[in-house]
């Protein structure tokens, strides 16, 4: 009994972790190679994700929220590039984030770049304003 108990908690706690957790990638390789055998857009968020006031309010308000990860599990690749100041990171995942940025010229946190299947840059924007509907209609535009 306590086997199935805890086969079963198991098995609820590794689905929390696939619903809840996130469709967020960190290697820019692998996201690259899932957008093109999806033939979906990159968006990639340059972020300070235990720093940036910003960074913090745009994920709560929008990507968080059921409304977003709809949107972005239909049409797009998500690609956090962290600059933490205190999250660990490895040096592959760091040096990688800080590549990408030099090649982006990423100037300030949040910046969100949408590449599409190919890797070419088909917009940039920032926080918007207005939540999930707000950001989504301006991720719209860049089709």
């Amino acid at each position: 009994m306590k086997a199935l108990l805890l086969a079963v908690a198991g098995s609820f706690l590794l689905s929390m972790g696939a619903h809840a957790g996130d469709a967020w990638m960190t290697d820019y390789d692998a996201a690259v190679k899932k957008a093109k055998a999806e033939n979906k857009s990159i968006l990639m968020d340059f972020t300070g994700s235990d720093w940036c006031g910003w960074c913090i309010k745009l994920k709560k308000e929008v990507f968080d929220t059921p409304e977003f990860q709809k949107y972005a599990a239909d049409n797009l690749i998500l690609l956090e590039l962290d600059f933490p100041r205190k999250k660990a990171q490895s040096p592959q995942e760091k040096a990688q984030n800080e590549k990408l940025q030099q090649k982006y010229k990423i100037e300030g946190y949040p910046t969100i770049i949408v590449l599409n299947d190919k890797e070419k840059q088909i917009g940039q924007m920032g926080y918007v304003p207005g939540g999930p509907s707000a950001f989504i209609s301006e991720l719209k535009k860049l089709k």
